[in-house]
């Protein structure tokens, strides 16, 4: 089953709590919520304190994307905050595998992020750890961003390295996810889509998600025409 993973970097931040409450009623099961320090990526976002205020209004699950500089010290501090899972980028970790084996440690789930330019390879002895691989189909820490559609092979050799070795790791692709370019993704193989606009900025949130959802014409993986998207 396809989950949808609205980012919470397209939320009305002026009445936050509200915001998610919205996506929680229209039928999203993971909220994701992209952490930036300006320093692994440029921008700068949220931390622990948003979240942890968050977790009183929201059941959902807290899908917390640590686009930070050497994550392993603020571990704690987000699962404190309520974070479900917990998903670090391999390109910022020196100690990746201590690091992932660290985080389930603390009972959470798990997660491994791979930018753009990182090949699939990157995390293939780390597979074991996880519980979710993010691809990145945009370059993280900026919007306005297109879908880059070579990641699609990445997704499609990710798949099946999963499933060789019979891990039950799921697939999340963030970056320029709408109803053109979901289609493809999830043929490559992804289980959970990361989108922000297509669900927060919805006028009805439950039918921006079934929209991502179905079934339509795949674009042959050339979404160059398609308009830049204000996700990460």
């Amino acid at each position: 089953m396809i989950k949808i993973a609205p980012s919470i970097l397209s939320a009305d931040f002026a009445r936050l709590a509200e915001s998610v409450k919205k996506v929680e009623g229209a039928g999203a099961p993971y909220l994701h919520i992209d952490v930036m320090d300006g320093h692994f990526v440029p921008n700068i976002t949220i931390g622990p304190p948003v979240i942890a205020a968050l977790r009183r209004y929201t059941d959902m699950v807290f899908d917390v994307h640590l686009m930070v500089a050497a994550p392993e010290r603020y571990l704690a501090d987000f699962i404190a905050a309520g974070a479900n899972i917990l998903t670090v980028h391999t390109e910022a970790c020196v100690h990746l595998h201590r690091t992932l084996a660290a985080i389930r440690e603390q009972g959470i789930r798990a997660g491994v992020a791979l930018n753009p330019g990182t090949p699939p390879q990157a995390v293939e002895y780390v597979l074991d750890l996880v519980d979710l691989v993010l691809v990145m189909t945009v370059n993280p820490g900026l919007g306005g961003q297109r879908f880059i559609p070579e990641m699609l092979k990445k997704i499609a050799y990710l798949r099946g390295i999963l499933n060789s070795k019979g891990i039950k790791a799921e697939i999340e692709v963030d970056g320029g996810i709408n109803p053109e370019t979901a289609p493809a993704v999830i043929e490559a193989g992804a289980d959970v889509l990361v989108a922000g606009s297509a669900v927060f900025l919805s006028e009805n949130p439950a039918e921006g998600l079934k929209r991502l959802l179905e079934p339509r014409e795949i674009a042959g993986g050339d979404f160059n025409n398609q308009p830049p998207t204000s996700d990460d």
